[in-house]
């Protein structure tokens, strides 16, 4: 018995160090796994954390975008509004002249206007009552071969006159005026109410 159980405990001792072996080998794989896996968690995690970080700053940069455009579309609509009220005040102050150089302004829309000096002035109701014949009578003067007449037709304008030869009518109006002059004068009157 004596051999046989040297061969067992000897076998017993060889199964015991070839089991610590596999199992010392087991834990040293296991931790080279563990280990990879913690690297490889790691650098996932600060990507995330970097994609994350980039992804927020990209935002704040469109959000920032959005409100520059925002405040530039506000600015903007004040800045025309401010205009309009400008052409608005323009035209204010054109209707409002002293009555005299309201019948010369409208004597030289004609002279200027006129083309054969042969046309029909056409004014406002409220003008044509009260300058119509004056304006006429100017104008003619001015324009030394004029034949103008005083229209007996009206047009609901503000102010300034249409000359009619017919067919053929030169729109002379003020709103007409200040309207077409805006294109041309906005970088101007910019300039002057917004320092630009």
């Amino acid at each position: 018995m004596n051999g046989i159980e040297k061969i067992t405990g000897r076998i017993a001792s060889d199964a015991a160090q070839e089991i610590e072996s596999i199992q010392a080998e087991a834990r040293r794989q296991a931790e080279e796994i563990t280990a990879r896996y913690a690297e490889q968690a790691k650098r996932e995690s600060q990507e995330l954390l970097e994609r994350g970080r980039r992804s927020a700053e990209e935002r704040v940069e469109r959000l920032a975008s959005v409100a520059q455009l925002e405040a530039r579309k506000l600015e903007l609509a004040a800045k025309q509004e401010m205009l309009s009220k400008a052409y608005d005040k323009a035209l204010e102050q054109l209707l409002n002249l002293p009555d005299q150089e309201y019948t010369a302004l409208l004597a030289d829309l004609a002279v200027k206007a006129s083309s054969t000096g042969q046309e029909a002035v056409i004014l406002s109701q409220k003008d044509r009552t009260r300058f119509g014949k004056q304006v006429v009578t100017l104008a003619n003067e001015k324009r030394k071969d004029g034949r103008l007449t005083l229209s007996g037709e009206t047009r609901s304008i503000q102010g300034g006159l249409v000359l009619s030869d017919g067919d053929v009518e030169v729109n002379c109006t003020f709103e007409t005026l200040v309207r077409l002059q805006r294109g041309e004068l906005d970088r101007e009157i910019s300039k002057l109410l917004f320092g630009e």
